[in-house]
């Protein structure tokens, strides 16, 4: 004899095991134990085949108790002899079922022999003989299911009557694959956002392999799986629900088209493991050119960049960028597309460093807009956001524990605030390496340890880069770490963790889980390395959706002003997004959270030197620390089709 255990615990999943063997009656019925805790308990006693049966034909989750009708119960006289177990005491039998889950549980059916009264009877079951029904079927409805319903029959089949499927009692292997893989799919369909974060794909034909075309007939694409676009289509809609500015700024922009006529819409991505499959699927589905999919390759990284920029008949006139490859490449393989390129809009540290590079070399050809550097970047998307997704990229990825965990954080910019304060609330204890004595000290004022990285290289459980940098662990610390220690980047360049250090022969690298590796020293030691040393929060985890709206909102402010400004406004350098913009873009985030502006009264804005307006702080003022340089303003006046500002523009000294 077999025992099959369904438990429903409260995250809303469901595990059914097979325990041990026993020796007792053989299956007779199914019952239902009274509620305990957060859980209840449905027990099956039977016979191995029918256990078994049971097991692999139905997959068992649960989110809201249903009601189990006995149909044609016969009364006592009809009842076998000694049967060790009965239903609830009105006759009826409560299971679970899940609205997202195709499957039900059943019961296994009364055409065993009896057995003598009490022998292998479970306590918590009762054994009143003369309470047991035999039912012909046993009728399970959800309302959740639009009145699906399941049976199960004298023989052991069961049969669901709105999609006329029947499960044999002992299905064979083809069968059981094929349930298997319709219960994937099925958690796929209902959960599909899982697809963004594990690859469940049998086809491992590499994208650019594929001749694939939307359904207007357009091919101008190259991702994962155009099917995949309705699954796209529902996420990107939720999505939107929680970018307000964004939605705002579309909205007022619908009639007057501020970007008409403007070439950035051929997309790639900037990280090789940030893309989600389903939503380049919808994007592509809608028209757009976009070459991205999960897992590319290095090499496939810089192809889909090409075919971006290198397409016959089109040329761009504004590049939006975030890290800088897709300026760099441009720079490098085609430097006469910048004659006819208006401006750079850049997001991100990495990207920003370089563009201040080519500025300072004279080699910047086109005015650039500089995002990472407004307040609104800086504070939400860096801070906020990282102090969220730090937390989710390391659960999903390694399941850690962070109460009592040693953590050194590198960098103690906002990216670094962000993580540091997510993890003291975890309970971790967390050391701070830092450059800039300014940052150190906000460190040290907010309970953080300063130390440099070899001084406790050997006691940490885990090494988190926020620096930009490049390598800031390097072979020599990586030889130094304790045994399973935890290494990932939160910079944007992969180049803070000296990954290629780690790619010799004497080192063995095992994949553990997508984005996971252990890579093994010779003595036994090994370390996790996550997402090869890339970005955790796009290869690992998610963004939070509402920082997005703040980050996007700012950028296409910044490709309105660069596209729409008069020739000569912006010379070949570095900008400054107008302190106008960035309040204008926080403003519209404000209407989320109910809140109310206080407004300066004419005195109080003549005492303070400001407009009643704003903006309300000079345009230096990043609330960035640490910065360590001023920038010299002028004034101008912003005026675009769609929006119009007077404020100031920094420009880079």
């Amino acid at each position: 004899m077999y025992v099959a255990v369904v438990l429903k615990v409260a995250c809303g999943w469901t595990c059914l095991k097979f325990l041990k063997k026993l020796h007792g009656p053989q299956c007779i019925w199914a019952v239902v134990a009274p509620p305990f805790t957060s859980a209840r308990l449905a027990i099956c006693v039977g016979k191995k085949g029918l256990c078994e049966t049971a097991a692999m034909s139905v997959q068992v989750v649960a989110a809201k108790m249903a009601e189990v009708e006995l149909k044609d119960v016969p009364s006592g006289k009809d009842l076998p002899a000694g049967s060790p177990m009965t239903p609830t005491s009105e006759g009826k039998s409560l299971g679970r079922n899940d609205p997202h889950e195709a499957g039900s549980s059943a019961a296994a059916s009364p055409t065993a022999e009896p057995s003598k009264a009490g022998e292998g009877s479970l306590g918590l079951l009762n054994t009143n003989p003369a309470k047991m029904p035999q039912a012909s079927a046993l009728k399970r409805t959800d309302p959740q299911l639009n009145g699906g319903e399941a049976f199960v029959n004298r023989d052991g089949t069961i049969q669901f009557a709105d999609q006329k499927q029947e499960f044999t009692k002992r299905p064979s292997k083809i069968g059981r694959r094929s349930l298997s893989r319709s219960i994937s799919q099925s958690s796929t369909d209902s959960y599909s956002s899982a697809a963004s974060y594990t690859d469940s794909s049998d086809d491992e034909t590499s994208p650019r392999d594929k001749q694939q075309k939307n359904s207007k007939g357009n091919g101008d694409f190259c991702i994962k799986n155009i099917k995949q676009a309705d699954f796209g289509r529902r996420e990107i809609e939720i999505a939107e629900q929680e970018m307000p500015a964004l939605m705002a700024l579309r909205k007022r922009a619908q009639g007057e088209k501020p970007l008409a006529g403007a070439k950035v819409c051929r997309w790639a991505a900037c990280n090789i493991y940030s893309t989600q499959n389903e939503v380049a699927a919808a994007l592509a589905e809608g028209g757009f050119s976009v070459f991205a999919w999960k897992g590319e390759s290095e090499d496939d990284f810089w192809w889909c960049i090409d075919r971006c920029v290198n397409v016959e008949g089109w040329q761009p006139n504004m590049i939006l960028d975030d890290g800088g490859d897709l300026t760099h490449w441009i720079y490098k393989k085609y430097p006469n597309m910048f004659k006819k390129i208006k401006g750079i809009v850049e997001e991100s540290v990495t990207g920003v460093h370089r563009l201040y590079q080519l500025s300072k070399a004279g080699k910047l050809c086109v005015p650039a807009m500089n995002v990472n550097d407004s307040v609104t970047k800086q504070k939400f998307d860096n801070l906020y956001c990282c102090r969220e997704s730090i937390l989710d990229g390391l659960k999903r990825t390694t399941d850690v524990m962070f109460g009592g965990k040693q953590v050194v954080v590198c960098g103690y910019g906002e990216v670094g605030k962000g993580c540091c304060a997510a993890l003291k609330a975890m309970g971790s204890i967390v050391y701070v390496t830092e450059i800039d004595p300014i940052c150190a000290l906000q460190a040290c004022m907010d309970g953080f340890r300063l130390v440099k990285l070899n001084e406790v290289i050997r006691q940490v459980d885990i090494v988190i880069t926020c620096t930009g940098n490049k390598n800031v662990v390097v072979r020599e610390y990586l030889d130094r770490m304790k045994n399973g220690c935890i290494v990932c980047n939160m910079g944007h360049s992969n180049t803070e963790i000296d990954v290629a250090s780690l790619r010799t022969p004497e080192l063995t690298w095992e994949r553990v889980r997508s984005q996971v590796d252990h890579v093994i020293w010779p003595d036994g030691k090994r370390i996790v390395l996550l997402a090869e040393g890339r970005l955790l929060n796009l290869s690992c985890s998610t963004v939070p959706t509402f920082v997005l709206s703040i980050t996007a909102t700012t950028q296409a402010l910044a490709l309105i002003e660069l596209y729409n400004a008069p020739e000569g406004r912006y010379k070949q350098d570095v900008y400054l997004l107008p302190k106008k913009m960035d309040e204008y873009v926080a403003s519209l985030h404000l209407p989320t959270f109910d809140a109310h502006l206080t407004e300066l009264s004419d005195e109080q804005a003549k005492y303070l030197g400001l407009n009643k307006n704003g903006p309300f702080k000079p345009n230096y003022y990043r609330l960035k620390e640490g910065e360590g340089r001023r920038r010299k303003t002028e004034r101008r006046t912003v005026n675009t089709p769609a929006l119009c500002y007077g404020g100031e523009v920094g420009e880079e000294l």
